[in-house]
């Protein structure tokens, strides 16, 4: 069965549509302001029009309702949220009211020795799973949590579990056949420095 491609942390119009073309079923483009590939509100009006709307993912990390909305506005497939649990699970519920159980990707900071937070199931279908690094949210080039991953995979058959984290032309095979994924999500190992994507790397995964 074909893995599904997610290429996250685009920051370039030119590199948007050649990915696209290439194939890549989403695009991510990040707006936290922390991130190193951050697009301002201001840019998105004119990378937004290089990717289809079908592949478009809004990324950002616990962001207020009203932020939610604003960039949402803008014409999104969906919206791929991190956050920490712990702390902000009363956001989770307003997410979905907002953008819709179906377009809404949870990417909860769950720490190793912890459980797959169940009560998320109520407001999302989609979750990518992130390598756990303290004081992070993603983007940290780092593998790990791989046989996790498949064991939640197994257990919840009903979602769909996306695979990140540390992903490269090295390792990429092994972590599908590891994990047994159907999604994976692409970013710091496929570049050339934050926020710029090595086409060449990104054709060799096609």
């Amino acid at each position: 069965m074909p893995v599904g491609i997610k290429v996250c942390g685009i920051t370039q119009a030119e590199q948007a549509k050649a990915i696209s073309d290439m194939g890549a079923d989403y695009l991510g483009t990040i707006v936290y302001e922390k991130s190193p590939r951050h697009v301002p509100y201001e840019a998105l009006e004119a990378l937004l029009p290089s990717i289809p709307v079908s592949k478009r993912i809004l990324v950002d990390v616990a962001p207020s309702v009203e932020r939610l909305q604003r960039c949402w506005a803008l014409g999104y497939h969906a919206a791929q949220l991190h956050f920490d649990p712990e702390t902000a699970c009363e956001l989770v519920p307003q997410w979905s009211k907002l953008v819709g159980k179906g377009n809404l990707w949870l990417v909860p900071r769950i720490k190793p020795e912890a459980d797959f937070p169940e009560y998320l199931f109520d407001y999302a279908d989609t979750f990518v799973i992130d390598t756990y690094k303290k004081g992070a949210f993603g983007g940290t080039g780092e593998t790990g949590g791989w046989e996790r991953f498949k064991t939640w995979k197994a257990k919840y058959p009903n979602k769909r579990f996306i695979l990140a984290g540390g992903l490269n032309p090295e390792n990429l095979q092994a972590a599908i056949a590891a994990t047994g994924t159907t999604h994976v999500d692409l970013n710091s190992g496929f570049e050339t420095s934050p926020g710029i994507k090595d086409l060449e790397k990104v054709r060799g995964v096609f």
